[in-house]
């Protein structure tokens, strides 16, 4: 246990935050790790420039990580799913104007409103 004095309150909420932080260390190492690995932009040498960093500094090379990758892990984070989605509409067969169809005859029945067909439309057409 991380205090003496046995099984307490206070040493079973130091013990429960201990292994959510390991829990959530690891989960953002997992996460960097795999935006690192997917990289085509970053060589080889700084790849394991990155790693290095996340096995001795722990937590303070994925924070540091995450402050100077963060904003293009969203982008392609962004560009993976929109890639994902292209290729799934690819593979089902569906295309955006058989969606648009589908949607105006949603509208035409009557089954959904006029400002659910614009949101709809609006997502298709992005």
């Amino acid at each position: 246990m991380l205090f003496e004095g046995g099984f307490t309150f206070s040493n079973f909420i130091a013990d429960a935050f201990t292994i959510f932080m390991f829990i959530l260390w690891f989960w953002l190492l997992i996460v960097a790790t795999g935006d690192l690995f997917r990289r085509h932009d970053v060589s080889g040498f700084a790849k394991v420039l990155w790693v290095i960093a996340f096995i001795l500094f722990s937590y303070l090379g994925v924070f540091a990580y995450f402050l100077t990758q963060g904003r293009g892990m969203a982008e392609r984070n962004k560009a993976q799913a929109s890639e994902a989605r292209e290729e799934l509409r690819h593979i089902v067969g569906f295309s955006v104007a058989d969606e648009i169809t589908k949607l105006d005859k949603l509208k035409a029945a009557g089954s959904i409103t006029e400002q659910e067909y614009g949101r709809l439309r609006a997502k298709l057409v992005q």
